[in-house]
This record gives structure tokens, C-alpha cells and sequence, in this order.
């Protein structure tokens, strides 16, 4: 079984699902079976159910983790939209930690339904991976199963959230260039959210 609970510089990570949409060119799992202190990400034949992710939480030491739990594993953790709430309303009525999810933004189109509203009652922050500034560009960078239609649905994901009053920022990572950094900073801009330029991480 992999590991569901993992940290990674100083943080806690929950790896709730394999599934994602997308094939991002920069994926870090196109790279390494594995990230932080976890021995593998790779979960072998089904994801794991919810009670196995509460088992793997009530196994883990949270002890000098007081800050916050993060959904960023090897898949999108809204593919694994029931057990992503559940999950949240087990770490806040338990541990009492701050939840962030970090999200590529599809999943309405993930679930067939509108979903920001419940993620935002049920998440403390969240980070939505931009990855670039218009359809077009998002397409030849993540290969989204949703086609062109992805790139407006994250927006508009995004645009919720900000209604809902959610801590809320986008992402890039520095692998794009610099002019089309400087686009999404554009775009976040008008859009009212921050944007944070993350650095590459080969393993």
C-alpha cells in the first residue's frame, strides 16, 4: 500500500488518490515514485478508502505538526471528491487543523456538478494550479482530459471560491517562461487572486 500520510519540508501531506485529469509536461511523478519521506505515492490496483485514509491519520504522529493539513499527492484530490470531504470534516472535528487543498480547478467537471461551495465550507485555504494564462497555452502544457473547456471551468472554479470568501491563490510553476509568467500575474490581478510562482521540484 502506499503511503496516504507523508511530509515533505517540515509539512503533512495527505495522497488520497492516483486519478488526475490532466499530464502536465513538469509533473513531478513523470520523475519519482515518491516525494518527501514517503517510500511510494503509488497506490497498487484501487485508491484507498475512506477508512483506510482515517486509519492511516489516526496512525500518524501529528506531534510538532500543528500548522496545517495538505491534499497534494500523486493525483487530484477532487477525483476523490467524497472521500476529500469526508477526510476534511475528520481532520477539523479530530485534530482541529487548518486543511489546504491544492487543486488543478476542474472539479466540477470532475463530479458533473458545481463543488466550490462545499470544498470552501469544508477547506481552510486552497491553491489552484494555474499553469498558464489562456486555453490554448493550458492545453499544450497539461493535457487536460476536458479539453479546451478546462481552462475557463478552472476560472470559473476560481471565481466562486473568491465569492465564498475562501483563502484563495493561483500557482505556476517556473517551467514556463518568463513572458507567460508574467501574463498569469496579469490574470490573477484582474481576477482579484494571488499568484505564487513555485519552483520546480525533480523529486
Amino acid at each position: 500500500m502506499a503511503d496516504i500520510v507523508y511530509t515533505f519540508e517540515g509539512s503533512v501531506y495527505l495522497n488520497i488518490t492516483n486519478s488526475c485529469p490532466c499530464k502536465c509536461k513538469f509533473c513531478i511523478r513523470n520523475n519519482s515514485d515518491s516525494v518527501g519521506d514517503a517510500d511510494t505515492l503509488w497506490f497498487s490496483g484501487h485508491n484507498p478508502s475512506f477508512d483506510e485514509i482515517k486509519k492511516a491519520i489516526d496512525e500518524f504522529d501529528f506531534t510538532g505538526y500543528k500548522g496545517e493539513v495538505i491534499f497534494c499527492g500523486y493525483g487530484e484530490p477532487t477525483f476523490a471528491y467524497d472521500n476529500l470531504i469526508k477526510t476534511c470534516k475528520y481532520i477539523h472535528e479530530k485534530l482541529g487543523l487548518k486543511v489546504r487543498l491544492n487543486t488543478n480547478g476542474l472539479s466540477d467537471l470532475l463530479n458533473k456538478k458545481p463543488t466550490a461551495k462545499e470544498i470552501c465550507e469544508n477547506t481552510d485555504k486552497i491553491s489552484i494550479s494555474l499553469n498558464e494564462y489562456n486555453s490554448e497555452k493550458y492545453c499544450e502544457l497539461c493535457s487536460p482530459a476536458f479539453g479546451e473547456k478546462s481552462f475557463d471551468a478552472i476560472i470559473k472554479f476560481a471565481k466562486e471560491c473568491k465569492q465564498y470568501g475562501q483563502d484563495l491563490r493561483f500557482s505556476v510553476v517556473d517551467v514556463i517562461p518568463e513572458e507567460d509568467i508574467e501574463k498569469c500575474k496579469e490574470l490573477a490581478d484582474s481576477l482579484g487572486i494571488p499568484l505564487r510562482v513555485r519552483a520546480y521540484v525533480a523529486n
